[in-house]
């Protein structure tokens, strides 16, 4: 099998040492809920780095922790223990010089504005944001997404893929180091859902952004990732994290190969270990 399962510990992942800077780091992040029952252990000592340039998916049962994690590499949850930091910036300098670039479950389109007014959104409500790189024509930016013809349309008149188009779209309009992805594609149907992962993948493999994803399908998991991260139940603990040794881009036909089912295997056998041990 050409998979590698990498082993350092509970809740340890560290980035292979050849992918150069380190990206994302999360070292020792722990978060709980209080609840009105009590207070709830959300994640448990979960250390992982992920490096420049590389896609890393999480993984794992429902209330794992997998989007509770995403929410504070991005800022938008406070962690309780542990420490976060993106291309050597706290999340908060991050966010501030817009170098997270986020993409929700839905799409969280204004509507009344146009595609266009969306994209062009998030530096025109923070325009103080320091920027030191080069931002692409937005129009452009639409085009390359395949929404040429929807620049105008208010989000009411796109279907729900193309607002996702239009969400992706936004995230990479800034030029952001880092880009999270909390199951973007989750809402739509499987046809729409597999020509906008090739699309992500087209235009990611352009410039390589470092991106962490989450998803429940394991399908998708091997498609679009490096190293694929599987969570244990609550409290959310790394159990496994697997390199997915496959060419890139990948080819088409893939997902039919030999190597992609003994991805997807290595994969569900971790998440019903995960589940049967998580607490």
């Amino acid at each position: 099998m050409m998979s590698v399962l990498e082993r350092s510990g509970p809740g340890t992942a560290e980035a292979p040492t050849d992918l150069g800077e380190r990206g994302i780091v999360f070292e020792g992040v722990g978060k709980t809920f209080l609840t009105k029952s009590g207070p709830t252990r959300a994640l448990d000592d979960v250390s992982l780095t992920i490096g420049r340039g590389e896609f890393v998916t999480l993984i794992g049962p429902s209330g794992c922790g997998k989007s509770t994690l995403l929410k504070i590499a991005a800022g938008l949850i406070d962690h309780d223990e542990g420490d976060v930091n993106l291309f050597g910036q706290t999340v908060e300098a991050a966010a501030a010089s817009k170098n997270i670039g986020l993409v929700p479950q839905s799409p969280a389109l204004l509507p009344w504005r146009t595609v266009l007014g969306n994209v062009k959104l998030p530096l025109q409500v923070n325009r103080r944001a320091k920027l030191d790189r080069e931002l692409p024509d937005p129009v452009e930016l639409l085009r390359l997404f395949g929404l040429g013809e929807a620049i105008d349309k208010r989000p009411a008149q796109l279907s729900g893929g193309m607002q996702q188009r239009v969400s992706i779209a936004r995230a990479f309009y800034f030029e952001p180091a880092v880009l999270l992805m909390d199951e973007p594609f989750s809402a739509l149907d499987e046809f729409t859902r597999e020509m906008l992962r090739d699309e992500l993948l087209r235009i990611w493999d352009r410039d390589k952004k470092t991106v962490l994803f989450v998803t429940h399908s394991v399908t998708e998991a091997v498609a679009v990732s490096d190293r694929v991260v599987v969570m244990s139940a609550r409290p959310g603990r790394i159990r496994a994290v697997i390199d997915i040794d496959l060419p890139r881009p990948r080819p088409e036909g893939i997902e039919t190969t030999l190597e992609f089912h003994e991805f997807e295997d290595l994969i569900r056998k971790e998440l019903k270990g995960g589940w049967n041990h998580g607490s």
